[in-house]
């Protein structure tokens, strides 16, 4: 049985800036640079949505929905939590509601696992913080 490698956390910390950059500028090209070609993406946003993004025509299209629903979007107290072969992301989020001007924060996390030295998923748990 073939064991898989996951990257070091230096090659981890590495792969996490280059996806975020990518993310942050919606650019699939160097998202893909640091995916692997069937890179699976789960979605939850704490409220309702659940979203399976597969390939870069869903995680583009994903990426324009959130930017049209929200006229703010911002990550705080990100914290990157590696493991022997996945790393644990945390954070909260704080978003404006473009057509309501509601305010929402949640608090997530995220799991990410490796294949061939690239992030193969990517799995995101959202909720609302309490008042």
């Amino acid at each position: 049985m073939n064991k898989i490698m996951a990257p070091s956390s230096t090659e981890r910390d590495d792969l996490f800036k280059g996806f975020a950059r990518a993310l942050f500028k919606g650019d699939m090209v160097a998202l893909y640079s640091v995916v692997t070609p069937d890179f699976l993406w789960t979605f939850h946003d704490g409220l309702a949505v659940t979203k399976s993004l597969a390939g870069a025509a869903a995680i583009a299209e994903h990426l324009a929905e959130q930017k049209a629903l929200f006229s703010a979007q911002r990550f705080h107290d990100v914290a990157y939590h590696h493991a022997n072969d996945m790393t644990f992301m945390t954070f909260r989020v704080s978003e404006t509601v473009r057509a309501t001007g509601e305010q929402r924060e949640q608090r997530g996390v995220e799991c990410y696992t490796f294949r061939d030295g690239r992030l193969a998923t990517k799995d995101v748990y959202r909720k609302p913080t309490g008042p």
